[in-house]
């Protein structure tokens, strides 16, 4: 079959997902045509049948905000035509499934049905989305989708409730790859520790709905207690508050900051604990991500993040902003060195439900049912 994926390029769940599904589908044999404004950062276009279509939007004076809905919508149409695509999957609703909906109508007076996927990802509908400004919109075209899918109950629920959505929708969790993880090649621990010092990470795009503040908070909390040291990957708007905490606890020479990286696993893999006090997680990949392995997860309770960290088994969830409770949860599990093992191979055991053999099939039956529709 012929698949178009429309996804955003950056480093967040959605793109990563959108990206791994649509490369494994090709390695079936089947064509995929990425769509997005710039080449998803996950993608190997040298792989056979994958292709790149990039977004592209003229620049007029008349525009303060340039078009980027019509664009898409009509290179969606012209990729459509040209390549005959089976099937559209977008993920994250905004603007993709608006877009996807015109394309769909536009294709419709050309003879043409384009049967449509939607995979809501989390801020599309907790925060973007129903924004009065987005919501109707949102709404609207979720509802025209073909078929719907969340990555977690919690935000199915989330978005019945926030939205009339008349249709199903269909859960498929997010999922990661055990066996490249276990093909990783980890990192020299001793480049960010000594060895008598435990090591902790956080991983994420550093915006404030993760609560960065609360990552050093916790640290500063543990590394009181514990001899530790704290990893924080990733490029954000909150670099500014890590500074500025790292100064004020003076942490100067406990916090090391990387930016953004390419192979998080073979970090992750050195590390003793993983930190994720998110305000909203529709599902928590960085967490899972991070039990591949064999991460201990220290997180808040929000959204869908207690379907993938087992609260006392894999980690422990604590409510949001309950710095003291996540720091005394991290410290239980670090200050002895058997219990820390037995979480670490828990967490193993809790990503393995999460493994892609389990849950890439449900994308590959909701690709053969889509294609019925044709």
């Amino acid at each position: 079959m012929k698949i178009g994926v429309v996804c955003y390029p950056t480093y967040g769940g959605s793109g990563i997902v959108a990206t791994q599904v649509g490369m494994d589908m090709a390695a079936l044999g089947n064509q995929v045509h990425f769509i997005s404004y710039s080449l998803p950062a996950r993608l190997d276009v040298t792989l056979p049948n994958i292709y790149f279509h990039q977004v592209s939007i003229k620049n007029y004076p008349l525009f303060e905000y340039q078009p980027f809905s019509l664009a898409l919508s009509t290179i969606i149409v012209n990729i459509a035509e040209t390549q005959g695509l089976d099937l559209l999957h977008v993920h994250y609703a905004i603007p993709h499934a608006y877009a996807a909906y015109f394309a769909k109508q536009i294709l419709m007076q050309k003879g043409i049905n384009l049967p449509i996927i939607t995979t809501l990802h989390g801020t599309d509908i907790t925060l973007v989305g129903k924004h009065p400004v987005y919501k109707s919109g949102v709404e609207f075209s979720i509802n025209q989708s073909d078929y719907i899918t969340s990555v977690s109950e919690s935000l199915k629920r989330d978005t019945y409730e926030v939205f009339s959505i008349k249709k199903n929708i269909e859960v498929i969790p997010n999922f990661i790859d055990n066996d490249l993880i276990k093909d990783t090649q980890p990192c020299l621990r001793g480049n960010f520790v000594s060895t008598n010092e435990k090591l902790l990470i956080h991983v994420s795009n550093l915006r404030k709905i993760k609560r960065i503040d609360d990552v050093v908070k916790i640290f500063n909390l543990v590394q009181k207690k514990i001899k530790s040291k704290l990893l924080i990957v990733g490029e954000g708007p909150e670099s500014e508050t890590i500074e500025k905490l790292t100064h004020e606890f003076k942490l100067e020479d406990k916090i090391k900051t990387i930016g953004s990286i390419q192979n998080v696993p073979c970090i992750l893999s050195v590390a003793d604990l993983f930190l994720l006090p998110s305000e909203q997680e529709s599902f928590g990949l960085a967490a899972l991500e991070a039990m591949a392995c064999s991460l201990p997860v220290i997180s808040s309770n929000a959204g869908g993040i207690t379907e993938v960290n087992k609260d006392g088994f894999s980690g422990f969830a604590s409510p949001v902003g309950d710095v003291e409770s996540m720091a005394k949860h991290a410290i239980y599990l670090l200050e002895d060195d058997s219990r820390l093992q037995k979480f670490k191979k828990q967490a193993k055991e809790q990503a393995l439900l999460f493994d892609k053999k389990k849950i890439f099939p449900m994308y590959e039956d909701l690709y053969h049912r889509a294609l019925l529709l044709k």
